[in-house]
């Protein structure tokens, strides 16, 4: 048909590098005269495309190629793999003609601060902006203590490179964490500790012992929404953790990324329980809104204020100013708080199609994360299979997840533990792709009993 003959030649043009990602495809118009047929046929090629997530539609402006992982499209063509590794948000939520608004509000607004150096903790009036937000997520901070920075991973590095006030030098992560973090500790210093992250909590005697005995500068935790399992710590965990941190004079730096996401009212963040300025509140706006922006902010406590401006001072002398601006009227005239309520709605819708297909399809012996945060959660394979090399047979089969050695220290090491990610996957997509993943496993067990039967024999 012909709309089919359009999709494979639009799908050959970008895999020749003619049509690149973020490049503006034809009007309807414009493409029913390029390839002489009608608007209806183009409408469905372009129809088509969006399904397999080769582009996106900006309301009132067209449809754009889209950005892939390579490491997918290099095994087999992307538009016939399910992709559970890549997780920024959901393409088709992102408020671009929203934001491209407040973008040029912004312009007209610091025209002239544009020509000049900004602030280096912020522009003044984003960070009334952002005290106003925090308080909907029961962060209560007076503007001169938030540190707008460029991403919230510039914030953890910055940290983890600074001498604290409690004059200690050790760390203790949880396990598993962010790849991120993980680099940002490559070559530090003083001693790295993990601590396990699981199911049921954290083994918070465990903790203790470390804040007591192990000279601890910081505790870094994701307290809500983990990466990747998805778990979020419980209130009461939440206040011993600050309890501990206050009676052995431990920092916690509270990474509060995905907050926004997190519509149960019921949990409070760690800052909530902290009014001595022990708990360092950090989060992102990347994975919630636009990963383009690259704002996000720290609350910090005085005693850190001149090391750290120092050090971010060295790293970038200041965020940028445009984005800032931007930023600040996306939160003042209400868009963000709309945006958000949309987003909760789609992530949660996905994390429940996700959680029952997990039941539904995955074989005896395998485990997952019960997260309902439409972002992360973990699959644990069982014995003797390999994560890697699941990971590799299932992009073979279709489908793309993400092995997750490179997030654990090594003496946490995990061998069998696969992430995925529901926030770019199509609803409908969610079901045939853990279904590709159960009888992939079951594929992968048999090929290992065959083998050791016929050693045996």
């Amino acid at each position: 048909m012909l709309y089919e003959r359009i999709v494979e030649q639009l799908l050959q043009e970008m895999k020749d590098g003619k049509r690149r990602p973020g490049d503006k495809l034809p009007s309807i118009r414009e493409g029913a005269e390029t390839f002489g047929c009608s608007r209806n046929t183009i409408i469905r090629a372009y129809g088509e495309l969006e399904q397999k997530h080769r582009i996106y539609v900006v309301p009132q402006s067209g449809y754009y190629v889209a950005h892939r992982r390579e490491s997918v499209e290099q095994v087999r063509g992307a538009e016939e793999v399910i992709d559970f590794v890549w997780a920024g948000p959901d393409r088709s939520a992102m408020p671009y003609r929203d934001f491209q608004h407040c973008m040029n509000e912004a312009i007209e607004r610091y025209r002239e601060d544009m020509f000049t150096y900004s602030d280096g903790q912020g522009l003044p009036s984003l960070q009334q902006q952002l005290a106003r937000h925090l308080r909907d997520l029961q962060v209560f901070t007076v503007p001169e203590r938030i540190y707008v920075v460029t991403g919230s991973q510039q914030a953890l590095n910055l940290l983890v490179g600074l001498p604290f006030p409690n004059g200690k030098r050790n760390i203790v992560v949880e396990q598993p964490v962010h790849a991120g973090m993980i680099e940002s500790l490559r070559g530090y210093r003083g001693n790295v500790y993990g601590i396990a992250y699981e199911e049921g909590g954290m083994d918070l005697g465990r903790l203790e012992v470390l804040f007591r005995d192990g000279e601890i500068k910081f505790f870094y935790t994701v307290s809500r929404l983990h990466n990747p399992t998805g778990y979020s710590h419980t209130n009461e965990a939440r206040k011993r953790m600050v309890e501990l941190a206050q009676r052995y004079d431990v920092y916690i730096i509270e990474d509060d990324y995905m907050g926004d996401l997190d519509g149960d009212s019921k949990y409070d963040p760690m800052f909530a329980y902290d009014p001595s300025g022990r708990v360092i509140y950090v989060k992102s706006f990347s994975k919630v809104m636009l990963p383009g922006l690259r704002l996000g902010l720290a609350v910090l406590p005085d005693g850190l204020r001149e090391e750290f401006l120092r050090a971010k001072a060295a790293a970038d002398v200041h965020s940028p100013l445009l984005t800032q601006g931007a930023l600040e009227v996306y939160l003042e005239c209400g868009m963000f708080a709309a945006h958000i309520g949309r987003m909760r709605e789609i992530y949660r819708r996905k994390a429940v199609l996700l959680q029952d297909a997990y039941r539904k399809y995955l074989p005896r012996g395998t485990t997952y994360t019960k997260s309902y945060s439409g972002f992360y959660t973990t699959i644990g394979l069982p014995a003797p299979l390999r994560a890697q090399a699941t990971a590799d047979y299932l992009l073979e089969c279709g489908v793309g997840v993400d092995p997750v050695q490179r997030m654990y220290l090594p003496e946490f090491r995990q061998e069998g533990v696969l992430r995925l990610s529901v926030s770019q996957v199509d609803e409908r997509l969610i079901e045939p792709g853990v279904q590709v993943i159960g009888d992939g496993i079951r594929e992968l067990l048999r090929q290992r009993t065959e083998v050791r039967f016929v050693k045996t024999v």
